[in-house]
């Protein structure tokens, strides 16, 4: 027999007997509803795998072609991390029932090898497969009938979620959404506060915000060019070491390496101290190439505006307190970090930090200003527990701005989150996170280039 919790209004009387029927079968049709999982890249398929696992209805929203399509723009990169770290336990196993050969575990794999060996295989399998939708891009997500100031009765409608499918618009309905589209596609500017000006995105046709891929199907578009790389993590230091090499057979290939670091030298890690040995190699690759004279540097340099001069580009800003403009830049390519797409749920009821952009309750332990890479304790469903109930930010987007996301960290989340849904609750309080002493980042061997693990900000 199901016990009824009923509020009284403030009148006295009590809710009527229809009152509770309607909460009930309200209640009832929504829990037939699937969760919903926007994103079909790593944890939005480890989401789906831990679903699948638990007998859990579900549909996955996904804006490309294919799972894992934002990875393949930088599938030429390596990782640093091995597979061993990028592939979550309950997906391993239902690929396994379906004779999937498990990878070198010790190997590191590239973008390419990522979706292809493993992300595209679990995309699948019959437990999976007639779930997905791609080409479906998520405008925005809401309680059904209810708008972001309505409490009564908020928690018994079920989700809906505004979509553009194959150009058409449409709408799911679900029972509990989790969101795991990630932040790459939504860049930070060149512009050092932050803020995109229409000078800076009248020129995309000139810039680049991400990983290209220099030394294969992008070089001629970089070869004998001058060209400004933006940031001081590894993304950046990627594109200077694939240009050095481009140099080589193109010398008339101009480097310049703009940072908004104090001193370049903060740019090279901790080299061969580096727990992590390949990412060692990086910056002390990166040190020699700045000592043998191949990059023209400025730093600390604040880009204020970047502006068209004839078919060039001029980049305007402050070098040391004193204006200074960089010009006759061919190309420009822009690694300044990436930001969460927070438009889709302005009509849910969210908690996230001011600064960071994160789920509040993650900033402390991701702010970048406190901690480096790997600092971040392990956290589940109640970390990731947001005041719209049932909604829960997943994956690299949970991180906001900070840079450090591993996808480890995102398979145990949907791993607690899911346990939670499915009424697990010792399951989704027990959380484990098994990753590497430090590592958040990724190389290159063939290319001798590196990025992050995800495709958030490197």
């Amino acid at each position: 027999m199901t016990k009824w919790n009923i509020s009284l209004k403030a009148e006295g009387c009590c809710a009527s007997e229809t009152e509770v029927v309607q909460t009930h079968t309200q209640k009832s049709e929504t829990n037939k509803l699937p969760v919903a999982i926007i994103g079909g890249g790593p944890v939005g398929l480890a989401a789906a795998a831990h679903l699948a696992k638990r007998g859990e209805a579900f549909i996955l929203l996904e804006a490309g072609a294919q799972a894992g399509a934002n990875i393949l723009t930088w599938g030429h990169v390596r990782l640093f991390s091995p597979w061993r770290y990028n592939i979550d336990k309950a997906a391993s196993a239902l690929l396994e029932k379906h004779g999937w050969q498990t990878p070198d575990l010790e190997a590191l794999p590239t973008g390419k090898e990522l979706v292809e060996q493993y992300l595209q295989p679990l995309a699948d399998i019959p437990e999976i497969q007639p779930h997905l939708h791609f080409h479906t891009k998520v405008l925005s997500i809401g309680r059904k009938d209810t708008d972001k100031m309505k409490t009564a009765n908020r928690e018994q409608q079920p989700f809906v979620i505004h979509a553009e499918k194959e150009g058409m618009l449409t709408t799911f309905e679900a029972r509990a959404v989790l969101d795991a589209s990630g932040t790459w596609g939504n860049p930070n500017p060149a512009n050092s506060s932050g803020i995109w000006l229409k000078e800076e995105q009248s020129l995309q046709q000139q810039m680049v915000y991400g990983i290209p891929d220099i030394l294969g199907r992008e070089r001629e578009r970089y070869a004998n060019k001058r060209v400004a790389v933006v940031g001081g993590g590894h993304s950046a230091i990627n594109a200077l070491l694939d240009l050095a090499q481009l140099k080589e057979v193109h010398p008339k290939t101009d480097i310049v390496w703009i940072m908004r670091r104090q001193r370049v030298e903060e740019a090279y890690g901790g080299e061969e101290k580096d727990a992590l040995a390949a990412r060692g190699a990086l910056g002390s690759r990166i040190h020699q190439l700045v000592d043998d004279g191949k990059v023209t540097i400025f730093t600390p340099f604040l880009i204020r505006n970047v502006k068209k001069s004839m078919n060039k580009i001029e980049i305007m800003g402050s070098q040391n307190g004193k204006e200074r403009i960089i010009p006759d830049v061919d190309e420009m390519i822009v690694n300044a970090g990436s930001r969460p797409d927070l438009m889709m749920v302005r009509e849910i009821r969210t908690a996230i930090d001011s600064a960071v952009e994160s789920v509040e309750a993650l900033a402390p332990l991701i702010d970048p200003n406190i901690h480096s890479c790997g600092t971040v304790r392990p956290h589940g469903e109640k970390e990731l527990r947001q005041p719209e109930k049932d909604f829960y930010i997943v994956g690299a987007k949970s991180y906001g701005r900070a840079p450090t996301f591993l996808m480890a960290t995102g398979y145990e989340q949907v791993r607690s989150v899911i346990a939670h849904l499915a009424g697990d609750e010792k399951a989704a309080k027990k959380v484990e996170l098994d990753l590497p002493e430090t590592g958040v980042c990724s190389v290159n061997l063939k290319s001798k280039t590196s990025c992050c693990t995800t495709n958030s900000s490197c």
